[in-house]
């Protein structure tokens, strides 16, 4: 009984280890935005930026400092006096601290935060380019899935001519060259099989290092993950100026240098130092301020506030480009994916007409009525227009994954 049960938990249990996933892009991206490990490596700038803030918001510390001048020739030491005693001896008691001025404290804090910000628009620019990643390596797998689903019918039909050829030749029917050659090709579709299956587990292998999982995953091959996209150029030019993740990045870098020139030019004007001094000479007490300040001759910070103006114009000059350069992504981007899915709708007819063709051909072949030679160039030319066929809806995919990669839309996706 006791046997029975542990056999019971194992065989289950062996059920649950081997079961997968199926991960359609969405999930794919939804997984790789929690569990990517590069992008945990990249969510420690959030520690850092806020760290940053801590330190901005502190105060200088004050200053402790001891000065002891000791008489050292003894025919100056006061009247029935030793080395040791306070009247052969000064001392010095400084206590000072640096008063930062309001803006200087004020734009150091302003100029922590946008950087914190800055930290995290940042972060969703990365996100944009992981999730670019994930998907174009969902996408590699899903085409060799496809390829497989392809060599896999075309291979089974072999086998079943295989089988009836036998039998054929044992009734000479056909010649054994026929035989030989339906060997030949199922030989052939077979390398095809094991070339295609590791191809799948290497674009497997990678995909799960990119969503940050170990167990065993599929590809939801029937995903279009909402192909049918007719938005216009001018909306999806808009949102992206708007929403795009590198370009909200780029205008929150901009308000960081905005506020650097105005913290640099802050830094420009001394920061005094004050403090109290307690002074006892040979036993005298003496109390007095302290305070000094630079003098702006020759520094006056002329350095950084030039070069925090300077980053400011190249901050500038990139959001430009990057506006440009998203013009021309999108553009490119959505003229190949309406490109692509005419392509798709003119193509889907020649897959009709590839399959009568096979479907009429082996047809004629078993009852005698053609050779295998044409059986054989009727598959070859049904295996070329299904994979043409799934190259183009390869091309459309990607052209769309582009489109949301250069809109920003794919971070929508992840969601």
């Amino acid at each position: 009984m006791y046997f029975r049960i542990i056999l019971t938990i194992l065989f289950f249990g062996s059920i649950h280890y081997v079961s997968s996933q199926t991960y359609t892009l969405q999930k794919s991206l939804q997984s790789s935005k929690t569990n990517n490990l590069f992008l945990k490596a990249e969510k420690i700038n959030f520690d850092l930026a806020l760290s940053e803030i801590i330190t901005s918001k502190l105060r200088p510390n004050p200053t402790l400092n001891l000065q002891i001048l000791q008489l050292m020739n003894s025919q100056y030491f006061a009247e029935d006096t030793r080395f040791y005693q306070n009247k052969n001896r000064q001392t010095w008691w400084q206590f000072t601290k640096i008063f930062q001025l309001p803006n200087q404290r004020k734009y150091k804090i302003e100029l922590a935060e946008k950087n914190n910000i800055l930290t995290n628009k940042n972060y969703a620019e990365t996100e944009r380019n992981v999730f670019y990643d994930v998907a174009n390596k969902w996408l590699e797998a899903w085409f060799f899935e496809k390829q497989l689903e392809i060599i896999n019918i075309a291979k089974n039909n072999i086998d079943t001519l295989l089988k009836i050829n036998e039998r054929r030749l044992k009734n000479q029917v056909i010649t054994q060259t026929e035989l030989l050659r339906t060997e030949l090709l199922v030989m052939q579709y077979e390398m095809k099989q094991k070339n295609i299956k590791q191809n799948i587990t290497n674009k497997i292998r990678e995909l799960k290092l990119l969503i940050g999982t170990q167990d065993s995953i599929e590809i939801d091959k029937s995903d279009n993950f909402g192909i049918q996209n007719n938005a216009k150029l001018d909306s999806l030019l808009n949102f992206a100026i708007e929403n795009r993740s590198d370009i909200v990045a780029l205008k929150a870098n901009l308000q960081t240098t905005e506020t650097n020139i105005k913290l640099q030019n802050a830094n420009s004007i001394p920061k005094p130092e004050l403090g109290l001094v307690w002074n006892p000479q040979n036993t005298v007490p003496y109390f007095g301020i302290f305070a000094t300040i630079q003098l702006p001759v020759f520094d006056r910070n002329q350095g950084n506030i030039n070069r925090s103006k300077v980053e400011k114009i190249q901050v500038e000059q990139v959001l430009i480009a990057t506006q440009s350069k998203i013009k021309t992504d999108i553009t490119n981007a959505l003229y190949a994916f309406n490109t692509q899915k005419n392509n798709i709708e003119k193509f889907k007819k020649l897959l009709e007409t590839s399959q009568i063709i096979l479907d009429n051909v082996r047809y004629a072949y078993l009852r005698g009525g053609t050779t295998i030679i044409d059986f054989l160039e009727a598959q070859r030319s049904w295996i070329e227009t299904q994979q043409q066929y799934y190259e183009i809806l390869q091309q459309t995919k990607q052209a769309y994954i582009q489109l949301l990669f250069a809109t920003g839309q794919i971070n929508l996706l992840a969601e």
